[in-house]
């Protein structure tokens, strides 16, 4: 069983096939975090609990005279605000009185078999025929002390993906309204250890940088309150052993899936013990519940490794590649696409992007994506937007007529939408200015000459889907990017009365999750690729709705190598959208070899990002073979697994990483030259996920498994920067 129920001792005890997590009903009725970490016995942890008299931490009403009882030093499974615990809380609720104080106790408990669901919201999921393995279902029921409403406490624990889901249910048993101001998603208590908080920060064109820092009394936190998951910082964050790394050590991971505005937050307390949430940011969040109805939190995937935060990242990866993200692309080879925007941005018509795709397919391109610019009145970015009805005249021909003769050279079609923006010079706009999300008597915030419509309010999602889908409908259409090209602000919504204007930002994600619902269920086998400039909203909720992102706007291969080794901590390479540019970059204005732009490129989704007429004959050539070859490996590089072999932030001379087979019988390795030095020292390079007692042939020589991951293979000098070097490993 991967739940077991201690009845005598109120205890529970939930395991994964290397982790264990526990939690007990106290003799007040407090539900304490007793464990979590490394499965081993099934025992009573906590006796690791220790009491005493403290000064200032008070103690509860029902604890009597009992003055070493209290809250404030006790670890606990949901703390809530206002009850004696005055360390950062998971629940904060506005009662009807107006007051906020709030005790929760333990009610009941179910278990079921079976992971379960959320209604409205991304969850990850087992499939039918069981290879997944089981899932277990606990729910645990926790009341506050008024008895207004409860706190349904889920826990989704899967066996053979390491992972443990939690996810929170509030109902409202009362007769009047409560109002939720804050409520995360998970809450974990260490009692004791030194740790490192690993977070992910960045900005546009530069997402998702790795930082490393020890937790230190008080408050260390990560958020967004963008209305998005943000360029800032990713809802993805790891607590460590200060000695902990890519092999060895503990370390633990919390992942939300969530889109939206969050928070991420570890919290040292004065008895050096580690509070670590993570929720829904409670900024831009008030919720009223009414009597009888219900809030669910959106779900966290908690993972512990013993082995380093490569095990780590290998537990995710497997778990959102294959039980998060839906649909045939999830497993069926995603096509090599030439995407039109950094090749001719807006200067297009119809008869030139067939050009382009037609010498795109001479290179074995399977793709060819139209990116913004078709509709509307647009040719540049001020207006237009929003108006999703094609612009023939533009192109000089129908969008049909464009499917068909691309569709005609032997390749796919597909196309750009940015469903949640709008330009106040639109035909949209002037005729549903209220549409627009923005303040009534202020002037709003622009970004990229744009707003955002309220996605909040089904009838202008439902007019939106319905544009969409006549263009869909009209021709034969297999891709869709779906960007999103600024953050939220002025958050209101005029389908909402003053006192529930709180619940704007999170039903705005809500509504964007119910859009690419529908799209996903309308359209079973389009490949839909989100974007938000980038990865401005590169998290797990968009994973469970589109299987690929795009990583960031910046194509620079060099900058790429940090924004994708960042963001292979908690992401899969098989979601990460990755393109050759041209060169010199037009972002850097780096000149890279068109080896290496496709070295890093190949390890995300592929494609390229240019204009093919541009490019040399030999360059042509070039990408003939680059495509062949990423088709060859694309098993290995998509669902192998991921090994961070150097962080290009400190690597000397070369950045390197490394794809095994589940199986250890080959590998790929890729080095990038990052530094040049004369007369420099040489550079040997540690494989990884080999099996020790095989041989491997690399460049027709032999090696023995253990040799090749203990002591390494030498890597050859450089003799200039931005080289790159693919070596594919075989087992003899």
């Amino acid at each position: 069983m991967a739940i077991i129920l201690d009845k005598t001792k109120s205890l529970f005890t939930l395991q994964t096939d290397h982790s264990m997590y526990q939690m007990k009903k106290d003799r007040y009725g407090v539900l304490l975090h007793t464990y979590f970490g490394k499965r081993g016995s099934v025992f009573d942890y906590s006796y690791l609990v220790t009491y005493a008299d403290r000064g200032f931490s008070g103690n509860p009403y029902d604890a009597g005279n009992e003055r070493s009882y209290s809250l404030d030093a006790l670890p606990q499974e949901y703390p809530a605000y206002g009850s004696g615990d005055y360390r950062t809380s998971a629940l904060k609720v506005r009662y009807p009185d107006g007051s906020f104080s709030c005790e929760l106790k333990f009610k009941d408990f179910e278990i079921q078999e079976g992971k379960y669901n959320l209604p409205g919201l991304p969850a990850i999921y087992l499939s039918d025929d069981g290879t997944d393995g089981r899932a277990d279902t606990l729910i645990i029921t926790l009341e506050d002390t008024r008895r207004l409403f409860y706190v349904h406490l889920y826990y989704g624990v899967m066996e053979n993906l390491d992972l443990i889901t939690r996810a929170v249910r509030i109902e409202n048993h009362s007769e009047a309204d409560i109002y939720l101001e804050n409520v995360q998603s998970a809450c974990i208590d260490f009692l004791h250890g030194s740790f490192d908080l690993h977070t992910f920060y960045g900005r546009h064109v530069k997402e998702r940088t790795c930082q490393r820092t020890p937790v230190s009394h008080g408050i260390q936190s990560i958020g967004s309150t963008r209305g998005t998951s943000s360029h800032q910082y990713n809802p993805f964050l790891i607590l460590s052993d200060r000695t902990t790394t890519e092999e060895t050590g503990n370390c633990f991971g919390l992942s939300l899936l969530y889109s939206g505005d969050f928070l991420g937050a570890a919290e040292h307390d004065q008895y050096n013990q580690t509070r670590v949430l993570m929720g829904i940011h409670p900024d831009n969040f008030t919720w009223r519940i009414k009597p009888g109805d219900s809030f669910f939190a959106p779900e966290a995937a908690l993972a512990w490794s013993g082995n380093g935060l490569g095990q780590l990242s290998r537990i995710y990866h497997r778990a959102y590649r294959d039980n998060l993200c839906r649909g045939i692309w999830k497993t069926k080879r995603r096509p090599v696409l030439l995407n039109s925007w950094e090749g001719v941005y807006f200067d297009f018509n119809g008869d030139k992007l067939v050009e382009m795709a037609q010498e795109a397919s001479k290179l074995g391109v399977e793709l060819f994506v139209m990116d913004d610019g078709w509709f509307g009145k647009r040719d540049l970015d001020v207006s237009g937007l929003g108006d999703w009805f094609v612009n023939e005249e533009k192109l000089g021909c129908t969008l049909a007529s464009i499917s068909e003769r691309i569709h005609a050279l032997g390749m796919k079609f597909g196309i750009w939408f940015e469903p949640e923006g709008i330009n106040e010079d639109s035909e949209l706009y002037r005729n549903h200015p209220d549409w627009a999300m923005q303040i009534p008597g202020k002037a709003p915030s622009r970004s990229r000459y744009q707003l955002l419509l309220d996605f909040s309010r089904e009838d202008v999602r439902e007019y939106i889907l319905s544009q969409i889908c006549q263009v869909l409908d009209s021709t034969e259409i297999e891709y869709l990017k779906w960007d999103l090209n600024r953050s939220l602000s002025d958050i209101y919504s005029a389908a909402l009365p003053a006192e529930r204007q709180g619940e704007a930002a999170h039903r705005y994600v809500l509504g964007v999750y119910d859009m690419l619902e529908k799209l996903h269920s309308r359209y079973p086998g389009m490949l839909i690729e989100g974007c938000s400039g980038g990865g401005g909203r590169f998290d797990a909720g968009m994973l469970y709705y589109t299987p690929q992102i795009w990583c960031s706007d910046d194509t620079d291969a060099i900058e790429r190598l940090s924004i994708q080794y960042g963001t292979s901590f908690g992401y899969p390479i098989s979601t990460m959208g990755s393109h050759v540019s041209k060169c010199p970059n037009e972002q850097t204005g780096r000149i890279t070899p068109i080896h290496t732009r496709a070295a890093v490129a190949m390890s995300g989704t592929f494609g390229y990002e240019l204009d093919p007429h541009e490019m040399t004959r030999e360059e042509k050539e070039t990408v003939k073979s680059q495509i062949e070859e990423f088709k060859s490996y694309y098993e290995l590089i998509q669902y192998g697994d991921y090994y961070r072999l150097t962080n290009p932030a400190t690597a000397e001379s070369w950045h390197s990483w490394q794809f095994a087979s589940s199986d250890g019988s080959e590998a790929l390795l890729i080095s990038v030259a990052l530094k040049i030095h004369p007369n420099g020292p040489g550079c040997w390079c540690r494989l990884k996920g080999l099996k020790e007692d095989s041989t491997y042939l690399v460049n027709g020589e032999a090696y023995p498994g253990d040799v090749l991951m203990n002591t390494g293979l030498p890597l050859p000098a450089a003799t200039a920067e931005y080289e790159s070097i693919r070596l594919h490993i075989t087992e003899k």
